[in-house]
């Protein structure tokens, strides 16, 4: 059975967005712990434009395991998230002028910063994984940095628009888990999936978990958080037996 990690920025950005006390971000991760969700993500932004310190806090004291804090490879955010000890921190690149993180974190490029990071994490009992794009040079270097987990940016094959192009996009997403495997590392999945695309998603061999947010917060506005959760979940294990 797939993991569903329910990512709960966006309540937040509501939140924020009349610099508010609700909707409480904290509130809606114990619905979304109620309709079935295995796991909490939260992405712990330089600029703190939706997820506030206040929220990574509470959520550790609420989220009894299974709560996975995103963050860019800075030294601020690591010694919030030594000081916190959230379950696992998936390290991801950051860009102040981005709506949301539109690809994977170049570890390659990057190798110093986030070799200094995931020790740092690692060093604490902190399980890290990296999200990164669906290249085997990415997952060979994760592999060398000794981290847990890889997550693969699945925002290409989300954003395809003929049925061609998404298929290619699974391709290499199975192509890079398969690979990913093979190096010993754990693989997850997210960016961009719903309701409907995520049945194909779940069929990937290796695939142990998926991370989505918006799609579900979406319909959380128009059926409640439990509903919106439980929705999902159905969705990921229809079909779930014929893998890739």
């Amino acid at each position: 059975m797939v993991r569903l990690g329910v990512n709960i920025d966006h309540v937040a950005t509501v939140r924020q967005a009349r610099r508010a006390r609700e909707p409480d971000p904290v509130a809606a991760a114990a619905l979304a712990l109620l309709g079935g969700a295995d796991g909490i993500t939260i992405h712990l932004r330089e600029d703190r434009r939706h997820i506030q310190d206040r929220d990574v806090r509470i959520l550790r004291e609420t989220v009894p395991t299974g709560l996975n804090l995103e963050m860019a490879a800075s030294d601020e955010i690591v010694r919030i998230a030594l000081q916190t000890k959230p379950d696992q921190v998936t390290l991801v690149p950051e860009k102040r002028q981005e709506l949301t993180t539109e690809g994977g974190l170049d570890v390659v490029g990057n190798y110093a910063a986030v070799e200094r990071a995931a020790h740092g994490l690692r060093q604490a009992d902190i399980a890290v994984a990296l999200f990164i794009d669906p290249d085997p040079k990415q997952v060979d270097a994760a592999r060398k940095l000794g981290v847990a987990a890889v997550e693969f940016h699945t925002g290409a094959y989300a954003d395809a628009h003929t049925p061609a192009g998404a298929s290619t996009h699974l391709d290499q997403l199975a192509r890079a888990a398969a690979h990913a495997v093979e190096a010993g590392l754990h693989v997850h999945m997210g960016h961009g999936l719903n309701y409907l695309n995520v049945k194909s998603v779940v069929r990937i061999l290796g695939v142990e978990e998926l991370n989505i947010g918006h799609s579900i917060v979406s319909r959380a506005v128009l059926v409640g958080m439990v509903q919106a959760v439980r929705d999902m979940k159905a969705a990921m294990t229809e079909h779930v037996s014929n893998r890739r």
